[in-house]
């Protein structure tokens, strides 16, 4: 096939890897970013340490590589650094509002004392069920409260699931379809079906910041050309670049916004998909907070919807310089009113909290806090979903949206969105070279 010229449109995961197959392809690639740095949602941030030490680059939200992640490893080994990959066997605990459970294997489920023993073993044969099922698409036609409530009981539903659904979802969970629930438990369960007995959970040395600086380096030795901090104007413009095919990889709403040819329906339809937003805040510590990967928090009354310790992952003393380093992430819709309080109340609420669920906690100990507000993070598994999801192809020849809106059978996470572009990229590496060029209009920040 003749090379072509492609744009893509994002240089998030999901636009690395669209850029990454086009070029391997032999096809001359310009991948463009609004922002200074690539990686999109997994970007990485620095933490400044007021006490004086060296401050931290680490992930801007909190991110974790399975064992089972065959694509993220794929991504990995095409960045060199799939055999430096660290992998751990992490622990979970859950806090109801009154005490901290271990919640990481079958015998700590079983001692939760916020469930009876009939709701346990509906409990666990909800997960196995989920676990060992492969048809997903009749999931998404039954509610996820519905489909819960008739596996694991009310009982089991109102003190575990309607509040973990909540943490997640919000109000939002009402609306919403079995099949989230089935792909979150299937994907942890991966490792299992495999052979492993437990999962693992895995990151390499310096984080995203160097995966997404070596696939940076991988790119542009095949030729590809990264314009960072250059936001796409208007796509099918009257003058700019002109490329055979344009991949937009950003977030539905916004791809409406930038193509200007695209039907009144099709436009419809990319502004209909609702998104979950996420304010998550980024807690540098003198020393680490506990054992805990993860906490899940269903109590409800907490400004934060879970406590994620890195340090429990990550080698403190390499990556750290032996501090801590927490995510307290609150999910929330874009019009909710947490996105309009200030850094200084998100600070002063989420402290003032964080010592009901670990007492040892002091504020004194914050060696940085910073927050991250994101409207837009992952869309809001409806009922039906995937019959509502926007198409890859449009209407107009050369132009492709590929973005986080088409994982339709699982969850919001570094290797379905490697999954889903690479997908899309199976086909349209394939598809016949458009008769016209695109036009985009792009400048910088």
């Amino acid at each position: 096939m003749k090379p072509q010229r492609w744009a893509v449109v994002g240089g998030g995961v999901i636009g690395l890897w669209c850029a990454y197959r086009a070029a391997e392809a032999g096809h001359d690639v310009t991948l463009f970013e609004a922002a200074p740095e690539l990686g999109g949602l997994a970007s990485a941030w620095t933490l400044k340490d007021d006490g004086g030490c060296a401050d931290v680059m680490w992930d801007r939200h909190y991110h974790v590589t399975l064992l089972s992640d065959d694509y993220t490893r794929r991504l990995l080994e095409v960045a060199g650094l799939e055999a430096e990959a660290v992998w751990r066997t992490t622990q979970t605990g859950l806090f109801d509002g009154h005490r901290l459970s271990p919640m990481s294997n079958a015998m700590d489920y079983l001692k939760l004392p916020v469930l009876n023993p009939i709701d346990k073993v509906r409990l666990a044969a909800t997960i196995v069920m989920a676990s060992r099922r492969h048809d997903w698409r009749s999931l998404e036609n039954v509610s996820v409260e519905a489909w819960l409530t008739c596996w694991s009981g009310r009982s089991c539903f109102e003190k575990l699931w309607r509040p973990l659904l909540r943490s997640k979802l919000g109000d939002a969970y009402q609306a919403s379809s079995a099949a989230f629930i089935w792909a979150t438990i299937q994907r942890l369960y991966a490792a299992r079906r495999s052979g492993l007995k437990v999962e693992r959970f895995g990151y390499v040395p310096g984080g995203y910041a160097r995966v997404f600086a070596s696939m940076a380096s991988c790119l542009s030795g095949k030729g590809v050309s990264i314009r960072t901090g250059t936001p796409v104007r208007r796509i099918d413009a009257a003058s700019g670049d002109a490329f055979d095919r344009v991949l937009v990889t950003s977030s539905p709403g916004v791809a409406a916004r930038l193509c200007l040819s695209l039907t009144d329906t099709e436009r419809k339809r990319l502004e209909g998909v609702a998104y979950q937003g996420i304010v998550c805040a980024s807690l540098l510590l003198e020393r680490p907070l506990s054992s805990c990967y993860l906490t899940y928090l269903p109590g409800g009354d907490l400004p934060f919807t879970a406590v994620v310790d890195m340090t429990a992952l990550v080698d403190a003393h390499a990556e750290l310089g032996g501090r801590g380093l927490v995510y307290l992430p609150c999910y929330a819709g874009a019009d909710d009113a947490i996105f309009g309080w200030n850094d200084e109340t998100i600070r002063q609420r989420f402290l003032e909290n964080l010592p009901r669920v670990y007492p040892a906690f002091e504020p004194a100990s914050v060696r940085a806090f910073r927050v991250s507000r994101v409207k837009e993070v992952f869309p809001l598994p409806v009922l039906g979903y995937s019959q509502n999801v926007p198409p890859r192809d449009t209407s107009v020849p050369g132009l492709s949206l590929v973005n986080s809106a088409q994982i339709v059978n699982g969850t919001l996470n570094v290797n379905d969105s490697i999954r889903t572009a690479d997908q899309a990229m199976d086909d349209l590496l394939d598809a016949r070279m458009p008769d016209s060029p695109l036009r985009i209009e792009a400048g910088r920040a």
